[in-house]
């Protein structure tokens, strides 16, 4: 299985374009920080010393919004997040307005977790399609190893290659950000929403989970593309599918979930594992729990097909 994954590994090191991914990916973080530094440049921040007072007032504007919002209104624990934050600032004489640092820079490069979904999907989408595009999948199952083996470590490889080049946006972000934001000062916090309070929370600890759970909708989305392309042998109809759903697939699921409860049964009401951490789920009554069952149940079924019609199905090129 080993000898596998390093076969597969070489393949996609030795093409080009997985150079170019890594090179876009650490230049867009780099391009990123650049016009960040020059914005902070431009203009001064003004410390307003009367910030209790405006975020009370901000407070008591959210505590109407409150009131006038229905008890289904997808909005509702928006506000009511913000107003325990506001009140745990106040209470703990926490200023709202953090000063730019290290930690602060890779929160918002988290954005660019976009971009490696897509890398990540391409390369999923590819890795069984181009071996009959290509013609070498006669080569590769004359190897002494079942089909089943050959097929996961293809998954595997896929899925690897994806946390690899989340770990490199990471580990961008944070050199980049040391040296054009430095450390923050002091023992910086994160002020989380967890389960109808407020409590504080390593940025370290923060940052490494925002990473990692944005990462599970490119990981459902990856397993999709790559049932996908076993099934129907091409690459592109996965492609464009997966893509297709990576940037509309949120859009769709929320506005579906406005009006029908069973919109929580849907992938993408399940893949933004943050809404817990922010404890504002899309559809009342969702738990973590319930959540990480619905994945596991669409990647069984995911994986499932993959296996089934590669193992069975006549895969002569």
């Amino acid at each position: 299985m080993i000898k596998l994954i390093q076969n597969e590994w070489i393949k996609i090191i030795k093409r080009p374009g997985t150079l170019v991914m890594i090179a876009l990916v650490i230049i867009l973080v780099g391009v990123v920080g650049a016009f960040t530094k020059y914005s902070e440049g431009k203009s001064q921040q003004v410390t307003n010393d009367k910030w209790k007072q405006v975020l009370q007032q901000d407070t008591d504007s959210l505590k109407k919004d409150l009131k006038e919002a229905g008890k289904n209104d997808p909005n509702r624990k928006f506000i009511e997040k913000n107003i325990a934050v506001n009140e745990y600032r106040i209470k703990h004489n926490i200023a709202p307005n953090e000063e730019r640092n290290v930690w602060t820079f890779i929160d918002s490069t988290s954005d660019v977790i976009v971009l490696v979904g897509l890398f990540t999907i391409i390369i999923a989408a590819n890795i069984v399609a181009s071996e009959f595009n290509w013609g070498t999948i006669k080569l590769l199952l004359i190897r002494p190893y079942s089909r089943s083996k050959i097929i996961l470590s293809k998954y595997l490889t896929s899925i690897l290659f994806g946390l690899v080049f989340l770990a490199v946006l990471f580990c961008a972000s944070l050199i980049i950000g040391l040296i054009l934001f430095g450390p923050a000062d002091g023992n910086p916090s994160y002020l989380a929403y967890v389960d109808g309070h407020v409590e504080e929370q390593s940025r370290l600890l923060y940052s490494a989970k925002l990473y990692l759970l944005s990462f599970i909708e490119t990981f459902m989305l990856a397993t999709m593309a790559f049932m996908v392309s076993t099934i129907f042998r091409n690459n592109t109809i996965a492609i464009g599918l997966s893509i297709f759903l990576l940037f509309m697939g949120n859009v769709i699921t929320t506005i579906v979930a406005t009006k029908y409860e069973w919109a929580k049964y849907i992938l993408f009401a399940n893949t933004n594992l943050m809404q817990y951490m922010d404890g504002a789920p899309l559809v009342e009554g969702m738990t973590m729990v319930f959540s990480c069952i619905v994945l596991v149940c669409y990647l069984v079924v995911f994986l499932f097909l993959a296996f089934y019609v590669f193992s069975k199905r006549d895969v002569t090129a």
